[in-house]
């Protein structure tokens, strides 16, 4: 080992977890070359800067996300952590990572059809009943309806990680509304302008045509076939810890943003009113839950949704997305039957692989995980974000003893994974570079045609050791650049 590799490798360590950036022998992989020796180069006070104008940037264009944390009395609004040494992924393990999701996103469309048709999946013994008429997110109303184009899910995004061999795995998918579209667009524009050199010679794929995709995604789905339909973005309003996300796209797709007090329905249609009076909307892309888009369909109490919507969608005048009653298929115990749905609805063996999952329901099972809790992550099935996890080898005793007390009462609610080794890449902190764990959330987008992002969004846990990532717990982002070659 040259001294250099010496110097670096005692306080970096590339060895324990599968690195991105280096070998085990802490030389650097190949397609990070380039990205290497430019930052290697840097002066401390010349990182400092690039990145003090990297945050003056995201505060300027309020570029935050709110963290909610039961040891505040009020929410924390903050911007991103934004790291700007990006991940690079040759051309040959994105293509299967594309491959993998479009075959996953079909699987999971396909299953969203079945459960709300002729449930022949659970007739043919392949998911219980009981796991899809009971799960939280299952919308009877839904039940024979027709959905536009077929298509259930036109975003999604879908969590992958890898282990300390380097392999992919879904970690779990997102297909309710998805968020982090905006951190994924802002994060390349940065990188573009503060790194333009290093960007341009590194012949990165460009995501220039992704929002242009997503709008063609939505208009697809307009049931009258207009050729310029209205589009609007549903949002919860300003307080929503995505806010800025909701405005972004709105802005970007070139779509109306708009809150439930916005819309009206009227004759089995839905209208935007604004100054030119009441325009027939043809379309809604939708940042709020199931539960509060109609108070006249699902929670009574609701202001931020409209009545009266579920009723215009049913008569085929308005569609939806994502469809309502998507999040039956991103429960994290049916995210577990996926593998077999891959093999009943397409005949193919999936590409990519589930990270192994026990089912709580199933007694052996539990028991098992009951005696390992120290071992494993527990994850609430109806939770996202990173709320309703244990992580095991972390954990304390107490915590562990609370999970079990809950997985006793009630088993179904819960599911437990393996422990994996989520690999790291290096973040530049204090002028140097130090290692943290990272997953990759790839986004879909289902139109004419399925389009994956090329990178998607990489998400870093920002805390030394820390396997949670979510930007809701404190995790940050990296530019993910896919490479041509």
């Amino acid at each position: 080992m040259s001294t250099a590799k010496q110097s670096q490798s005692q306080y970096y360590d590339a060895q324990t977890f599968y690195d991105e950036m280096f070998e085990k022998d802490f030389s650097v992989r190949a397609h990070y070359d380039a990205v290497h020796r430019l930052f290697g180069r840097m002066k401390p006070s010349e990182l400092a800067t690039r990145q003090k104008a990297i945050n003056q940037r995201m505060l300027e264009e309020g570029i935050t996300f709110t963290l909610y944390s039961g040891t505040q009395n009020e929410p924390l609004e903050r911007t991103i952590p934004f790291d700007y040494i990006p991940r690079v992924i040759p051309k040959h393990e994105w293509d299967v990572v594309d491959r993998g999701v479009k075959q996953r996103i079909r699987a999971l469309n396909g299953f969203l059809h079945d459960v709300y048709h002729g449930q022949r999946i659970v007739s043919d013994g392949i998911i219980p009943r009981r796991m899809i008429v009971s799960n939280t997110y299952f919308r009877p109303e839904m039940a024979g309806l027709h959905v536009p184009g077929g298509v259930y899910i036109t975003a999604s995004g879908i969590d992958l990680i890898r282990d300390e061999k380097g392999r992919y795995y879904v970690l779990e998918d997102n297909l309710r509304s998805p968020s982090g579209f905006s951190y994924l667009f802002k994060g390349r524009t940065l990188m573009n302008e503060l790194f333009h050199d290093l960007y341009l010679s590194s012949s990165v794929q460009s995501i220039d045509r992704s929002l242009n995709c997503f709008l063609s995604s939505l208009r697809a789905l307009s049931p009258n076939g207009k050729r310029d339909p209205l589009i609007v973005l549903l949002t919860p309003g300003a307080y929503n810890s995505a806010y800025y996300e909701h405005t972004f796209l709105a802005q970007q797709m070139g779509i109306h943003l708009v809150e439930g007090r916005d819309l009206v329905y009227k004759d089995h249609k839905i209208y935007l009113r604004d100054l030119r009076g009441l325009r027939q909307v043809d379309v809604i892309y939708r940042r709020i839950d199931d539960d509060f888009l109609d108070p006249l369909a699902f929670q009574p109490d609701s202001f931020l949704g409209v009545p009266g919507l579920m009723n215009a969608y049913r008569a085929g005048n308005v569609a939806i997305a994502n469809a309502p009653g998507t999040g039956v298929a991103d429960d994290k115990a049916v995210y577990a039957y996926v593998p077999d749905m891959i093999r009943y609805y397409l005949g193919e063996e999936p590409i990519l692989q589930n990270v192994p999952t026990y089912i709580l329901s199933r007694k052996e099972e539990r028991e098992y995980v009951l005696e390992h809790l120290e071992q494993l992550v527990v994850k609430e099935t109806s939770l996202s974000g990173g709320y309703g996890m244990l992580i095991g080898p972390s954990a304390s005793p107490k915590e562990i003893q609370a999970f079990a007390e809950a997985i006793r009462r009630e088993p179904e609610r819960y599911i437990a994974q393996t422990t994996m080794k989520l690999s790291r890449a290096p973040v530049m902190v204090d002028g140097g570079m130090t290692p943290r764990h990272i997953d990759l959330r790839a986004f879909a987008l289902i139109g004419e045609e399925t389009h994956v992002i090329p990178g998607g969004l990489t998400r870093v846990a920002m805390t030394e050791g820390s396997l949670v990532v979510n930007s809701s717990q404190g995790g940050g982002v990296k530019d993910t650049w896919v490479l041509n070659r």
